[in-house]
């Protein structure tokens, strides 16, 4: 299998023989090491997103279970283990990661494996490169520590005595065996309620003096005697000790209570048994001089589960299920640690305390199962996190290594255990060494203070460095100092890479590098050129017909015209200069430092030279230029970055209106133009709505007759701010904004349900714009407004300019073949400027063509105009088409468009536009 063209790009330069692949299979180690950071042992695998082809290197058949197995069904078990990654690659952008885990059933049960992936590019090729490794291990140690909690709590809820935690006075806290000896239905009736409320008064004294003398976290009071009152009314006596300790970070207390009524009602009985449950949590058991048992208390039946009837009598050894002789404990100093089993063979880590009395001894075992488990579960856990753990002792020495620290510092445990704790250099974000008094566990180590979250850089024995997230605690808080103190610390390497790369990434271009928009403007603003001397230029700069680039070659050769574009742009500038770009294809230029605006064209015409320059791309030799607009802006102007990138673009706009390859400077009328296209604009799209828009009519005269035939329908706005707007102004931006068949849709109902309701005897003409021609509604919309009106369709002329026919003559013919099945007359307006022939006109359904005015205000003054007017008046009249003349403003022109045989005319000296109430 080889690794396609576009993946070597992608994965780097170096490159690896394969056993089952065919080809070099090129790699970027730098990537893989991103990707493989905390995996642990990891294999590479990675998919060609365009050929939707994988790879692998050696030892993903075992990884994923199919040691051994064939391409083809390793390529089968990767594919269905990484789908999700692979399906939400294909949408995701360069660079983006991606994570996850599966199960993976085996006949040696469930493994666990872990991917980890990036979608990398490398010109328009795409890959998605991970690595995956097995962390099975990991999953069975989050299982354990779960189980460990579970234990814990369980120790609390199951215990015998009761536990409950006031902070404030208040409880906040009840374990079961609490809400039991209240006499409580759950823990609710208890929690929020004073503490005193549940301790009769003539306790409450001696248990708020024993309370007020521990002042220090983990301050302990001695056991004391105190009432408890019952929800029932009763009471109950304990023994309780209080423990100073906190609450959600407030200061709390914790009171152990241990139910003495039976004690004491046995102690005024029999001194034997005050012995016997003294300590009632423990197994109390008495022998003869002998090891026979004559006493096993309740606490004996739970820890080694032989009732008392079973125990009694049998030598001690077989019930504790190993040797005990209690004489030889009495003589070994009366305290032992033992390894007894209880009835079911489960072994037990015991404490054995001996006492001697008349006639045998009394034993106290104290079951330490739990405990002994807890403390190896805690050396489990802190070998198995990922978090790196060091002990450092009161003399600065280290006194343990957890793996992960060994694993995250590059050191063996062996080689740094009785080493001093400075065993690498730190630093400091800044990169500066960290003198060692100064380190983190020093700090803490010789005055107490934790360190919470120091950001420290570490030199590994290799060479490299990693990035720390470092936290030091003395192991006794408030104890003596010099204090032993546990350091944590996590690696935060990759992290701060990120972090870097998406810091780069949030200012800077990702396809050019350039600045971003969002630097642009802060580069711009009156601060950052308060301290720069002279006049700022900020040039603006726009690709000319770069959108034909992106269509006929794709935007891969569009994105590489972009990018030599950029690189040209910042090697033309000045040092100093800012070059960004802020989308598409516009670019800024910011230069500080200019003299006059000489020296601002200047610039502007290097650049243009720069960029005029052919770029080759997929072997073609491809033209760009750019229009430039410019504005000034001394160190005192007011203007924010964003005002002055829209006013230089307002002048790259203006630039582009006198024909593109222009530099244009901005000026204030100029924006106030702008403002003024833009503001009428959006007032267009209501205008219709609110009734500002209207028709003036001027009339056409038949020459023949001198009589008035038909009229024109004008439309006209009136602006509530701006007042008449003519249609040369608010029709181009209608056009240009798309509102051309809104406007023109209302201008032809209006113009039909005026002329029928108010001069049914005259002819209608009506224009269409270019756009209104290619809208494929427009039939429908001529149908429904003469309908609607109760105008005949024939009384309706529509004129369209010889330039809009033009565009689409196809288009054109049909949609004037649809209007004439209407019955809509139809004329060509302005003919004479453009291009048409008398064979184009013979292939369009028409009835008038109307002479443009240019060519009638030449009549009586130029004989080529006359010689132009009496051809058009024979080439019309020779296809059946009705002429009329445009303009008519003189007498003379009048008398001249007679006799050459016009038909018809129409100008100021005819009539003027009117409202429909003065025809």
């Amino acid at each position: 299998m080889a690794t396609p063209p576009g993946i070597r790009g992608i994965v780097g330069s170096g490159s690896q023989d394969v056993s089952g692949l065919t080809g070099d299979t090129e790699f970027d180690h730098d990537l893989l090491a991103d990707l493989a950071v905390s995996v642990g042992a990891a294999v590479v695998w990675w998919l060609d997103l365009g050929a939707d082809q994988f790879g692998w290197m050696p030892g993903l058949d075992a990884v994923v279970g199919v040691p051994g197995a064939d391409p083809d069904a390793v390529r089968a078990r990767l594919a269905e283990l990484v789908e999700p990654l692979t399906v939400a690659a294909k949408a995701a952008p360069a660079w983006q990661d991606f994570e996850l885990e599966q199960p993976l059933d085996t006949s040696a049960g469930t493994r666990w494996l872990q991917f980890r992936a990036r979608v990398s590019t490398h010109g328009s090729a795409r890959a998605l490169v991970g690595v995956v490794a097995d962390v099975t291990r990991r999953h069975v140690q989050q299982q354990e520590l779960a189980d460990l909690a579970d234990r814990y709590r369980l120790l609390v809820d199951l215990s015998p005595d009761a536990i409950v935690v006031h902070e404030a006075g208040k409880l906040v806290y009840a374990n079961p065996a609490a809400v039991r000896f209240v006499r409580a239905q759950s823990d609710q009736d208890v929690l929020g309620r004073p503490i005193t409320d549940f301790v009769h008064p003539d306790s409450q004294a001696d248990m708020l003096r024993r309370i007020a003398k521990l002042t220090e976290p983990g301050a302990t009071s001695d056991p004391a005697d105190a009432v408890l009152v019952r929800f029932d009314g009763g009471t109950t006596d304990i023994e309780s000790v209080s423990v100073r300790t906190t609450w959600e970070g407030r200061p709390a207390f914790q009171v152990i209570m241990r139910d003495v009524t039976e004690q004491k009602a046995a102690a005024a009985a029999l001194c034997y048994q005050a012995t016997l449950v003294a300590h009632v949590s423990d197994a109390l058991i008495a022998t003869t001089t002998e090891g026979v048992v004559t006493s096993w208390n309740p606490s004996a039946e739970n820890v080694y589960g032989h009732r008392a009837t079973e125990a009694i009598g049998r030598p001690i050894g077989e019930v504790v299920g190993a040797p005990l002789d209690p004489a030889a404990v009495l003589e070994a100093g009366g305290v032992v640690q033992a390894e007894h089993r209880g009835s079911d063979g489960e072994a037990l880590a015991v404490r054995v305390s001996v006492a001697a009395m008349s006639g045998g001894y009394v034993l106290i075992c104290a079951d330490e199962t739990a405990r002994r488990r807890a403390e190896s579960h805690f050396t489990a856990v802190v070998a198995a996190i990922q978090e790196g753990v060091l002990v450092v002792g009161a003399t600065g020495l280290v006194e343990s290594v957890n793996p992960a620290a060994e694993r995250i510092l590059g050191v063996r445990a062996r080689e740094v255990v009785g080493k001093a704790a400075s065993l690498t250099e730190l630093h400091d974000e800044a990169g500066q060494p960290i003198p060692l008094a100064q380190f983190p566990s020093a700090i803490t180590r010789t005055t107490g203070r934790s360190q919470h979250g120091r950001i420290v850089g570490a030199r590994r024995p290799d060479g490299t460095r990693v990035w720390l997230s470092l936290s030091a605690r003395a192991l006794t808080a408030g104890g003596k100092l010099p204090a032993a103190t546990v350091v944590s610390f996590t690696d935060i390497t990759e992290r701060r890479m990120i972090d870097s790369r998406l810091e780069h990434d949030a200012t800077h271009d990702a396809l050019t590098g350039l600045c971003n928009r969002t630097v642009t403007i802060n580069r711009l603003s009156p601060a950052a050129r308060a301290h720069r001397s002279g006049v700022t230029a900020v040039l603006f700069i726009d690709l000319d017909k770069f959108k034909v680039i992106n269509d006929s070659l794709g935007h891969s050769a569009g994105d590489e015209v972009l990018r030599v574009v950029g690189t040209r742009l910042s090697r033309s500038t000045r040092r100093g200069d800012v070059v960004g770009r802020l989308g598409g294809d516009e670019f800024t230029v910011i230069a500080y430092g200019v003299a006059d605006p000489d020296e601002a064209t200047a610039l502007a015409d290097h650049i243009r030279s720069e960029l005029n320059r052919p770029i080759t791309v997929d072997g073609r030799q491809l033209h760009v230029d750019a229009s430039v607009g410019i504005v000034l802006a001394d160190p005192g102007d007011p203007r924010d970055g964003a005002d002055l990138l829209r006013d230089a673009d307002l002048a790259m706009y203006q630039a582009k209106t006198r024909g593109r390859g222009r530099v244009a400077f901005f000026d204030v009328e100029l924006r106030e133009r702008i403002q003024r296209r833009l503001q009428l604009e959006q007032d267009l799209r209501m205008a219709p709505l609110n009734n500002e828009l209207w028709l003036a009519y001027q009339p056409i005269v038949d020459l023949r007759t001198n009589q008035r035939s038909s009229v024109e329908g004008l439309l006209r706005w009136n602006h509530p701010r701006y007042g008449l707007i003519l249609p040369g102004e608010f029709i181009t931006l209608a056009e240009e904004s798309d509102l051309i068949n809104i406007v023109g849709a209302h201008m032809l109902h209006s113009a039909t349900r005026e002329i029928a309701e108010q001069a049914p005897d005259l002819q209608l003409t009506v224009n269409l714009s270019a756009r209104q021609l290619d809208d494929p509604w427009l039939v429908s919309a001529v149908r429904n407004a003469t309908h609607k009106a109760g105008l005949s369709p024939s009384a309706l002329c529509l004129e369209i300019t010889e330039s809009a026919l033009m565009r689409d003559p196809t288009l054109a013919a049909r949609t004037l073949a649809a209007l004439r099945d209407l019955g809509v007359r139809l004329a060509i307006d302005d003919f004479g400027t453009g291009h048409s022939s008398l064979a184009q006109l013979l292939t369009l359904p028409l009835d008038t063509l109307k002479i443009d005015r240019s060519f009638t205000s030449g009549l009586g003054e130029s004989d080529e105009a006359e010689a132009i007017v009496t051809s058009i008046v024979a080439m019309a009249h020779a296809v059946d088409l009705t002429v009329v003349a445009e303009g008519v403003e003189t007498v003379e022109q009048l008398e001249i468009l007679r006799s050459l045989g016009c038909d018809q005319a129409q100008g100021f000296l005819l009539g003027r536009p009117v409202p429909v109430g003065s025809l």
